[in-house]
Formats: structure tokens, C-alpha cells, sequence
């Protein structure tokens, strides 16, 4: 069972919580991680929320906020949302961690009066643009050799749209 809360405020969780979400970013997202400045400054700004999916099939002893295993980070500005991050501890992928998030960003942007949220995703990521699919968003954009990474082949980005009205 996963919980996904808004990131906490109190300061020494919300640090510990942004600094497990820099060591998913480096698994996850290995040529361009965000560390936890980055995530921090970001987070600065009152546009810019974090969701946080924690494992509570832990053993009672150990808090359930101090197992970070997702995160989604999203923009909202007036009726568009944008999600600028996701993503799920490599230990707990193909759970349905990051499809819950999404869950809970659509019930949350809904309740905002959101009209639509975008993502950006590689055309290489073919899990991802599942998951995005299964969850209604459609690709309105391909932005052509967008992802440009030395050694590396050039990857198109693809735009995707979920719209709430």
C-alpha cells in the first residue's frame, strides 16, 4: 500500500524528502538528474508543488513519511499544469506507483479548475508513453532531436496533453 501526500513542510522532513527525491532523480534520470538545490529552488517558487508517493507496508517501527519511493514534480499556473518531474525508487517500478500519482495530480488539478496538464517524455521511453496513454494524454508535439547527450544518439521529445474539460 502507498500513500501519496503533498510534500510535507515541517523543515527537517521536507529536507530529508527533497534529498531522497535527488537520489531517485540519480537513478532514474542518470544523464540529467536534478539535485537537491535544484529541487529546493524550484520548489521555492509558488507555482511549483511536489507530490510524494511513501511506502506504508513498512514495518510500523519506521515512520511511513521516511520511505520516499515516488514523486511527482508539477507547475500549476492558472488553468494549465505541467509536469516538470516523475518518478519511482528502481526498487518499487511496475507497482503502480507512478500511475497512483498521477491519480491523485489529476484529482488534485481537478479540484484547482485545471483544463489540462502536460508532460514531456523521450520517444525512446516506450514504459512511459504507456503509462501516459493509459492515463489519457495524448501527444500533440514531437519536438525532433530535443534529448542530445555526447556518445549518445539524438532522441526526439515527445509533448503530451491530458485535458480535464
Amino acid at each position: 500500500m502507498f500513500a501519496i501526500e503533498v510534500l510535507p513542510t515541517n523543515a527537517v522532513e521536507l529536507e530529508n524528502v527533497i534529498q531522497t527525491v535527488a537520489n531517485i532523480e540519480t537513478m532514474v534520470q542518470p544523464d540529467d538528474a536534478w539535485n537537491q538545490r535544484a529541487l529546493t529552488e524550484l520548489l521555492e517558487q509558488d507555482s511549483i508543488r511536489l507530490l510524494i508517493a511513501y511506502d506504508q507496508a513498512k514495518e510500523e517501527s519506521v515512520s511511513h513519511r521516511e520511505i520516499v519511493v515516488g514523486y511527482c514534480l508539477y507547475q500549476m499556473t492558472f488553468e494549465q499544469a505541467e509536469v516538470l518531474r516523475i518518478g519511482t525508487d528502481p526498487k518499487y517500478q511496475r507497482k503502480g506507483i507512478a500511475s497512483q500519482v498521477l491519480n491523485k495530480l489529476h484529482e488534485l488539478l481537478q479540484l484547482n479548475q485545471v483544463e489540462s496538464l502536460l508532460l514531456e517524455v523521450r520517444a525512446d521511453n516506450t514504459a512511459a508513453i504507456a503509462l501516459y496513454e493509459q492515463q489519457a494524454f495524448n501527444i500533440i508535439h514531437k519536438r525532433k532531436g530535443y534529448y542530445k547527450m555526447p556518445h549518445k544518439p539524438v532522441v526526439d521529445a515527445l509533448v503530451m496533453k491530458h485535458t480535464y474539460i
